[in-house]
């Protein structure tokens, strides 16, 4: 069934950027497993984009540990290798009113747990084999509502700028701990802008698709470690400072 073709697993990928990111890598030859918290969103979501799909709430790291798992083994099965394409496009974004003397335990551990730890937990559970096989790229949806310099970077929304800071700072290590390419391993985080989504409203300048398309070209392009960059924080195929 897979021959030499390329596979990946999307989070996030039953709706908004995560469903443009997987019928991105989908258009472009690769075999793609969805991820969405709701069952019936996924199967729909899949059965759209002609691809595999899983649904776990990614805030719950025993279970998201458990799918990601059965994925693996399922692909395995399928006859691909070790996997190629990570890309974690799923988040929540906090309540308006959660400036950091406002936001409470409750808010504060929805937000980082969805946005950072469930990061840390498909990195942790996946890349391994990927660095060991000297292969494989990994990109994590950040926002430049994450970063540390910049306009608009300060003032409310805490715990989601912060997780996406949180975000920034998981990447740009991993990336460092990994040899920046030179080995075959590839991890950057993009900004997508304010996008058409479910969270950034119907109102928002960018479609969810202009806002995919850098995550697509990350995880598609050509790199030669000689000249080419990784660890980095990428918006419209630019780096911009963390």
């Amino acid at each position: 069934m897979s021959g030499d073709k390329k596979w990946a697993i999307v989070t996030g990928g039953s709706r908004g950027l995560g469903f443009e990111t997987a019928k991105g890598l989908i258009a472009a030859g690769i075999f793609v497993y969805i991820i969405g918290k709701d069952l019936e969103r996924a199967k729909q979501s899949a059965a759209i984009l002609g691809c595999e799909y899983r649904a776990v709430d990614v805030a719950d790291s025993k279970k998201f540990r458990e799918v990601l798992n059965e994925i693996i083994q399922s692909a395995t099965g399928n006859g691909f290798g070790v996997l190629d394409i990570l890309i974690l496009s799923h988040g929540v974004m906090s309540e308006k009113m959660s400036k950091t003397l406002r936001t409470t335990d409750e808010e504060w551990r929805r937000t980082l747990s969805i946005n950072l730890d469930s990061v840390f937990v498909a990195v942790n559970q996946l890349a391994p084999a990927m660095t060991e096989a000297r292969t494989g790229r990994v990109i994590v949806y950040s926002a430049c509502l994450g970063r540390m310099s910049g306009p608009g970077t300060h003032g409310g929304l805490a715990p989601y700028r912060i997780s996406k800071a949180g975000v920034n700072a998981f990447v740009k290590n991993l990336s460092y701990e990994t040899g920046l390419g030179a080995r075959g391993f590839l991890v950057d985080a993009i900004c997508p802008g304010h996008c058409r989504t479910d969270m950034g409203g119907a109102d928002a300048p960018r479609s969810a698709q202009e806002g995919a398309e850098t995550a697509v070209w990350l995880a598609t392009r050509e790199f030669d470690a000689t000249k080419d960059k990784t660890g980095l924080l990428w918006e419209d195929r630019t780096v911009v400072d963390w």
